[in-house]
């Protein structure tokens, strides 16, 4: 590290992982988002620019022009202060209750717990008295695995679907 940026660390921007992970965040909403009736979009209160790109999107039929359309889409999405306004309305849109998202974050932290603490496995383990706890453990030894080696985080959406179906 250079000596100034000691003095900075407070006020470093987010990492390269981070804006990753929130760029790719915004593309699987701007999908989601795509595959909405016409009706749907236009009952949203979306920014103009977002709801006129989706629209266009949804006339497109060749596949070079609806990716280069995705790609815009993202863009306009980054631009975009308050996402969470339109991530709550399609939840709404889509009938998701206020319990179904907080089941969600649960499941998020859980599986973040158990990535990062061994003793984590142990309690999910005794929570769940049925699950499959070999499975369990070698997706977590997987999933820190393809995260150390910058590979995508395909045990972890497994572990993810194994907690939820566990219940």
């Amino acid at each position: 590290m250079h000596e100034h940026d000691d003095e900075t660390e407070d006020h470093l921007p987010p990492s390269r992982s981070q804006r990753k992970r929130d760029v790719e965040a915004l593309q699987d909403l701007g999908r989601d988002l795509s595959r909405l009736s016409r009706d749907q979009l236009k009952k949203m209160d979306l920014p103009e620019g977002l709801l006129v790109a989706l629209l266009e999107y949804q006339r497109l039929s060749s596949h070079g022009a609806l990716r280069r359309q995705m790609q815009y889409i993202g863009k306009v999405m980054r631009e975009i202060e308050d996402v969470e306004t339109i991530v709550e309305q399609l939840a709404a849109l889509r009938g998701e209750s206020a319990a179904a998202k907080a089941e969600f974050h649960a499941l998020e932290r859980w599986r973040a717990r158990l990535l990062e603490d061994d003793g984590a496995v142990t309690e999910w383990i005794d929570a769940h008295p049925g699950g499959d706890a070999q499975l369990l453990r070698q997706l977590i030894r997987n999933a820190r695995r393809e995260a150390a080696q910058g590979k995508p985080p395909k045990s972890s959406r497994e572990l993810f679907r194994l907690l939820r179906e566990a219940g």
